[in-house]
Protein backbone atom coordinates (compact mmCIF):
# COMPACT_ATOMS: atom_id res chain seq x y z
CA UNK A 1 0.00 0.00 0.00
CA UNK A 2 1.21 3.50 -0.83
CA UNK A 3 0.22 6.81 0.73
CA UNK A 4 -0.99 8.91 -2.19
CA UNK A 5 -2.29 12.40 -2.82
CA UNK A 6 -4.54 13.11 -5.79
CA UNK A 7 -4.99 16.73 -6.83
CA UNK A 8 -8.06 17.39 -8.95
CA UNK A 9 -11.30 15.44 -8.54
CA UNK A 10 -13.11 16.38 -11.73
CA UNK A 11 -14.72 14.01 -14.22
CA UNK A 12 -11.37 12.32 -14.90
CA UNK A 13 -9.53 12.68 -11.61
CA UNK A 14 -12.33 11.50 -9.35
CA UNK A 15 -12.68 8.00 -10.80
CA UNK A 16 -8.91 7.65 -11.24
CA UNK A 17 -8.39 8.44 -7.56
CA UNK A 18 -11.21 6.04 -6.74
CA UNK A 19 -9.40 3.23 -8.56
CA UNK A 20 -6.33 3.89 -6.43
CA UNK A 21 -8.44 3.43 -3.31
CA UNK A 22 -9.89 0.23 -4.74
CA UNK A 23 -6.34 -1.00 -5.36
CA UNK A 24 -5.65 -0.70 -1.63
CA UNK A 25 -3.84 2.63 -1.40
CA UNK A 26 -4.49 5.36 1.16
CA UNK A 27 -5.59 8.42 -0.82
CA UNK A 28 -5.92 12.06 0.20
CA UNK A 29 -7.49 14.42 -2.31
CA UNK A 30 -7.49 18.14 -2.94
CA UNK A 31 -9.83 20.01 -5.25
CA UNK A 32 -10.17 23.75 -5.76
CA UNK A 33 -13.92 23.37 -5.24
CA UNK A 34 -14.02 21.78 -1.80
CA UNK A 35 -17.50 20.33 -2.30
CA UNK A 36 -16.21 18.06 -5.06
CA UNK A 37 -13.45 16.74 -2.84
CA UNK A 38 -15.91 16.13 -0.01
CA UNK A 39 -18.25 14.30 -2.40
CA UNK A 40 -15.35 12.15 -3.56
CA UNK A 41 -14.40 11.25 0.02
CA UNK A 42 -18.00 10.40 0.86
CA UNK A 43 -18.10 8.02 -2.12
CA UNK A 44 -14.68 6.40 -1.91
CA UNK A 45 -13.70 6.78 1.75
CA UNK A 46 -10.45 8.73 1.38
CA UNK A 47 -9.56 11.97 3.12
CA UNK A 48 -9.59 15.62 2.04
CA UNK A 49 -6.88 18.28 2.36
CA UNK A 50 -7.30 22.05 2.37
CA UNK A 51 -4.36 22.79 0.03
CA UNK A 52 -2.24 20.89 -2.48
CA UNK A 53 0.72 21.18 -0.14
CA UNK A 54 -1.24 19.68 2.73
CA UNK A 55 -2.38 16.82 0.53
CA UNK A 56 1.16 16.11 -0.69
CA UNK A 57 3.00 16.31 2.64
CA UNK A 58 4.67 13.02 3.52
CA UNK A 59 3.14 11.09 0.61
CA UNK A 60 4.92 8.45 -1.43
CA UNK A 61 3.32 9.74 -4.62
CA UNK A 62 1.27 12.72 -5.76
CA UNK A 63 -1.02 12.51 -8.78
CA UNK A 64 -2.55 15.49 -10.51
CA UNK A 65 -5.33 16.03 -13.04
CA UNK A 66 -6.36 19.68 -13.31
CA UNK A 67 -7.29 22.07 -16.12
CA UNK A 68 -4.39 23.79 -17.86
CA UNK A 69 -0.81 25.06 -17.54
CA UNK A 70 -1.69 27.78 -15.05
CA UNK A 71 -3.69 25.41 -12.85
CA UNK A 72 -0.86 22.90 -12.87
CA UNK A 73 1.77 25.51 -12.01
CA UNK A 74 -0.36 26.72 -9.12
CA UNK A 75 -0.98 23.32 -7.53
CA UNK A 76 2.59 22.15 -8.03
CA UNK A 77 4.75 25.25 -7.69
CA UNK A 78 2.52 27.84 -5.99
CA UNK A 79 2.77 29.11 -2.43
CA UNK A 80 0.65 26.20 -1.19
CA UNK A 81 1.80 23.82 -3.91
CA UNK A 82 2.73 20.19 -3.69
CA UNK A 83 6.44 20.64 -4.47
CA UNK A 84 6.86 22.69 -1.31
CA UNK A 85 5.96 19.80 0.99
CA UNK A 86 6.97 16.68 -0.93
CA UNK A 87 9.92 14.73 0.42
CA UNK A 88 12.96 13.92 -1.70
CA UNK A 89 12.49 10.73 -3.75
CA UNK A 90 8.70 11.14 -3.79
CA UNK A 91 6.88 10.67 -7.10
CA UNK A 92 4.85 13.35 -8.92
CA UNK A 93 2.66 12.18 -11.80
CA UNK A 94 0.71 14.72 -13.84
CA UNK A 95 -2.23 13.48 -15.91
CA UNK A 96 -3.31 16.93 -17.08
CA UNK A 97 -3.08 17.67 -20.79
CA UNK A 98 -0.77 20.68 -20.85
CA UNK A 99 2.14 22.11 -22.82
CA UNK A 100 5.42 20.28 -23.13
CA UNK A 101 7.04 23.43 -21.71
CA UNK A 102 5.34 23.18 -18.32
CA UNK A 103 6.03 19.45 -18.24
CA UNK A 104 9.74 20.05 -18.74
CA UNK A 105 9.71 22.84 -16.17
CA UNK A 106 8.16 20.56 -13.55
CA UNK A 107 10.70 17.85 -14.32
CA UNK A 108 13.56 20.32 -13.96
CA UNK A 109 12.33 21.97 -10.76
CA UNK A 110 11.21 18.67 -9.29
CA UNK A 111 14.52 17.07 -10.12
CA UNK A 112 16.32 19.85 -8.27
CA UNK A 113 14.32 18.88 -5.19
CA UNK A 114 15.04 15.18 -5.64
CA UNK A 115 11.54 14.36 -6.92
CA UNK A 116 10.69 11.87 -9.63
CA UNK A 117 8.40 13.60 -12.13
CA UNK A 118 6.29 12.03 -14.88
CA UNK A 119 4.14 13.79 -17.47
CA UNK A 120 1.41 11.26 -18.19
CA UNK A 121 -1.56 12.62 -20.18
CA UNK A 122 -4.31 10.12 -20.85
CA UNK A 123 -6.67 9.10 -23.64
CA UNK A 124 -9.96 7.31 -23.23
CA UNK A 125 -12.18 10.04 -21.84
CA UNK A 126 -14.55 9.88 -18.92
CA UNK A 127 -15.64 6.34 -19.74
CA UNK A 128 -12.03 5.18 -19.79
CA UNK A 129 -11.39 6.78 -16.41
CA UNK A 130 -14.51 5.28 -14.88
CA UNK A 131 -13.82 1.82 -16.28
CA UNK A 132 -10.10 1.88 -15.48
CA UNK A 133 -9.19 1.51 -19.16
CA UNK A 134 -7.17 4.62 -19.95
CA UNK A 135 -4.27 4.76 -22.38
CA UNK A 136 -1.40 6.63 -20.73
CA UNK A 137 1.51 8.18 -22.61
CA UNK A 138 4.47 8.98 -20.38
CA UNK A 139 7.49 11.25 -20.38
CA UNK A 140 10.21 11.05 -17.74
CA UNK A 141 13.17 9.03 -16.55
CA UNK A 142 13.23 5.24 -16.49
CA UNK A 143 13.30 5.34 -12.70
CA UNK A 144 10.28 7.62 -12.50
CA UNK A 145 8.23 5.50 -14.90
CA UNK A 146 9.19 2.31 -13.07
CA UNK A 147 7.82 3.83 -9.86
CA UNK A 148 4.69 5.25 -11.48
CA UNK A 149 3.57 2.36 -13.69
CA UNK A 150 2.49 -0.10 -10.96
CA UNK A 151 0.31 2.62 -9.42
CA UNK A 152 -1.17 3.79 -12.73
CA UNK A 153 -2.14 0.21 -13.57
CA UNK A 154 -5.11 0.74 -11.24
CA UNK A 155 -6.85 2.71 -14.00
CA UNK A 156 -4.90 1.95 -17.18
CA UNK A 157 -5.39 -0.41 -20.09
CA UNK A 158 -2.08 0.68 -21.64
CA UNK A 159 0.98 2.51 -20.32
CA UNK A 160 3.72 3.51 -22.77
CA UNK A 161 6.97 5.25 -21.84
CA UNK A 162 7.60 7.49 -24.85
CA UNK A 163 10.77 9.30 -23.82
CA UNK A 164 12.17 12.09 -21.68
CA UNK A 165 10.22 14.82 -19.90
CA UNK A 166 7.64 16.41 -22.18
CA UNK A 167 7.37 13.40 -24.49
CA UNK A 168 4.10 12.33 -22.93
CA UNK A 169 2.55 15.71 -23.64
CA UNK A 170 3.76 15.88 -27.24
CA UNK A 171 2.41 12.37 -27.79
CA UNK A 172 -0.98 13.49 -26.48
CA UNK A 173 -0.82 16.23 -29.12
CA UNK A 174 -0.30 13.51 -31.74
CA UNK A 175 -3.40 11.78 -30.39
CA UNK A 176 -5.53 14.91 -30.64
CA UNK A 177 -4.23 15.80 -34.12
CA UNK A 178 -5.29 12.37 -35.38
CA UNK A 179 -8.59 12.53 -33.51
CA UNK A 180 -9.57 15.91 -34.95
CA UNK A 181 -9.18 14.71 -38.52
CA UNK A 182 -10.99 11.44 -37.80
CA UNK A 183 -14.03 13.11 -36.24
CA UNK A 184 -14.33 15.60 -39.10
CA UNK A 185 -14.14 12.76 -41.60
CA UNK A 186 -16.89 10.80 -39.85
CA UNK A 187 -19.05 13.93 -39.59
CA UNK A 188 -18.76 14.64 -43.31
CA UNK A 189 -19.35 11.00 -44.27
CA UNK A 190 -22.45 10.69 -42.11
CA UNK A 191 -23.94 13.99 -43.27
CA UNK A 192 -23.28 13.01 -46.90
CA UNK A 193 -25.14 9.74 -46.33
CA UNK A 194 -28.07 11.59 -44.77
CA UNK A 195 -28.27 14.17 -47.56
CA UNK A 196 -28.10 11.35 -50.11
CA UNK A 197 -31.13 9.76 -48.50
CA UNK A 198 -29.37 6.57 -47.49
CA UNK A 199 -30.32 4.31 -44.58
CA UNK A 200 -27.48 5.27 -42.22
CA UNK A 201 -27.73 2.02 -40.25
CA UNK A 202 -27.15 0.01 -43.42
CA UNK A 203 -24.37 2.38 -44.47
CA UNK A 204 -22.68 1.78 -41.16
CA UNK A 205 -23.04 -1.98 -41.59
CA UNK A 206 -21.47 -1.73 -45.03
CA UNK A 207 -18.50 0.53 -44.27
CA UNK A 208 -17.63 -0.20 -40.65
CA UNK A 209 -16.14 -3.57 -41.51
CA UNK A 210 -13.64 -2.19 -43.97
CA UNK A 211 -10.76 0.24 -44.21
CA UNK A 212 -12.93 3.24 -43.27
CA UNK A 213 -13.69 1.86 -39.83
CA UNK A 214 -12.35 3.52 -36.71
CA UNK A 215 -13.14 3.88 -33.02
CA UNK A 216 -14.98 7.08 -33.83
CA UNK A 217 -17.12 5.38 -36.45
CA UNK A 218 -17.94 2.38 -34.29
CA UNK A 219 -18.74 4.41 -31.18
CA UNK A 220 -20.14 7.68 -32.53
CA UNK A 221 -21.84 7.02 -35.89
CA UNK A 222 -25.17 6.10 -34.29
CA UNK A 223 -25.13 8.84 -31.66
CA UNK A 224 -24.14 11.48 -34.21
CA UNK A 225 -26.99 10.38 -36.47
CA UNK A 226 -29.36 10.89 -33.52
CA UNK A 227 -27.93 14.33 -32.65
CA UNK A 228 -26.70 13.10 -29.26
CA UNK A 229 -23.56 14.85 -28.08
CA UNK A 230 -23.19 14.18 -24.36
CA UNK A 231 -20.38 11.66 -24.20
CA UNK A 232 -17.64 13.13 -22.10
CA UNK A 233 -14.79 15.04 -23.75
CA UNK A 234 -16.08 18.52 -24.53
CA UNK A 235 -15.41 20.81 -27.46
CA UNK A 236 -14.00 23.44 -25.08
CA UNK A 237 -11.33 21.00 -23.93
CA UNK A 238 -10.60 19.82 -27.46
CA UNK A 239 -9.93 23.39 -28.53
CA UNK A 240 -7.53 23.78 -25.62
CA UNK A 241 -5.70 20.62 -26.69
CA UNK A 242 -5.57 21.57 -30.36
CA UNK A 243 -4.25 24.98 -29.35
CA UNK A 244 -1.40 23.26 -27.52
CA UNK A 245 -0.62 21.18 -30.60
CA UNK A 246 -0.71 24.18 -32.93
CA UNK A 247 1.53 26.18 -30.59
CA UNK A 248 4.02 23.33 -30.39
CA UNK A 249 3.99 23.02 -34.19
CA UNK A 250 4.99 26.67 -34.45
CA UNK A 251 8.00 25.88 -32.26
CA UNK A 252 9.10 22.66 -33.92
CA UNK A 253 8.24 23.54 -37.52
CA UNK A 254 5.57 20.88 -38.11
CA UNK A 255 2.84 21.79 -40.61
CA UNK A 256 -0.73 21.06 -39.46
CA UNK A 257 -3.16 22.49 -42.03
CA UNK A 258 -6.02 20.05 -41.34
CA UNK A 259 -5.68 20.44 -37.58
CA UNK A 260 -5.81 24.22 -37.89
CA UNK A 261 -8.92 23.96 -40.06
CA UNK A 262 -10.75 21.57 -37.75
CA UNK A 263 -9.85 23.78 -34.79
CA UNK A 264 -11.76 26.57 -36.51
CA UNK A 265 -14.66 24.21 -37.14
CA UNK A 266 -14.76 23.54 -33.39
CA UNK A 267 -14.79 27.31 -32.88
CA UNK A 268 -17.93 27.36 -35.03
CA UNK A 269 -19.53 24.77 -32.74
CA UNK A 270 -18.65 26.92 -29.73
CA UNK A 271 -20.35 29.90 -31.38
CA UNK A 272 -23.43 27.71 -31.81
CA UNK A 273 -23.48 27.18 -28.04
CA UNK A 274 -21.91 23.73 -28.21
CA UNK A 275 -18.81 24.23 -26.09
CA UNK A 276 -19.90 21.54 -23.65
CA UNK A 277 -20.98 19.11 -26.38
CA UNK A 278 -18.61 16.21 -26.97
CA UNK A 279 -16.18 16.31 -29.87
CA UNK A 280 -18.47 14.41 -32.27
CA UNK A 281 -20.69 17.52 -32.39
CA UNK A 282 -18.62 18.74 -35.36
CA UNK A 283 -21.48 17.42 -37.47
CA UNK A 284 -23.74 20.18 -36.11
CA UNK A 285 -22.11 22.77 -38.37
CA UNK A 286 -22.79 20.77 -41.54
CA UNK A 287 -26.15 21.53 -43.26
CA UNK A 288 -28.53 18.67 -43.90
Amino acid sequence: MSNIAFIGTGVMGAPMAGHLVAAGHAVTVYNRTRARADAWAAKYGGSVAATPGEAAAGKDAVFCCVGNDDDLAEVALGADGAFGTMAADALFVDHTTVSAQIARRLAQEGGAKGLLVVDAPVSGGQAGAENGKLSIMCGGSDEAIARAAPLMQAYAARIVHIGEAGAGQTTKMVNQIALAAAVQGIAEALRFAQVAGLDTDKVFEAVSGGAASSWQMVNRWATMSEDKFDFGFAVDWMRKDLGLALDEAKRNGAVLPVTALVDQFYADVQKMGGGRNDTSSLIRRLPR
